[in-house]
């Protein structure tokens, strides 16, 4: 995934986390505005849910930060 794809999941995670604690859940649209301006960063991140880690639709805040922060290592 690109740079900033990872930064913006891990901005998005950390806020949900902030405001709703560990326990919240999201699903990948989590990431973008509900108008869908670039459809292939969302096919993108799609991909890396879906087709990479076979993730369910909705997952843990901290388990999909922890994962992009491993990739990013």
């Amino acid at each position: 995934m690109r740079m900033s794809l990872n930064k913006k999941i891990i901005e998005v995670c950390n806020q949900k986390i902030a405001t709703k604690g560990d326990n919240v859940g999201l699903s990948f649209y989590a990431f973008f505005a509900n108008k869908n301006d670039d459809p292939e960063l969302l096919m993108e991140a799609a991909e890396w849910w879906i087709r990479t880690h076979k993730l369910d639709h909705f997952e843990k805040a901290v388990k999909i930060k922890a994962m992009v922060e491993r990739e990013m290592a």
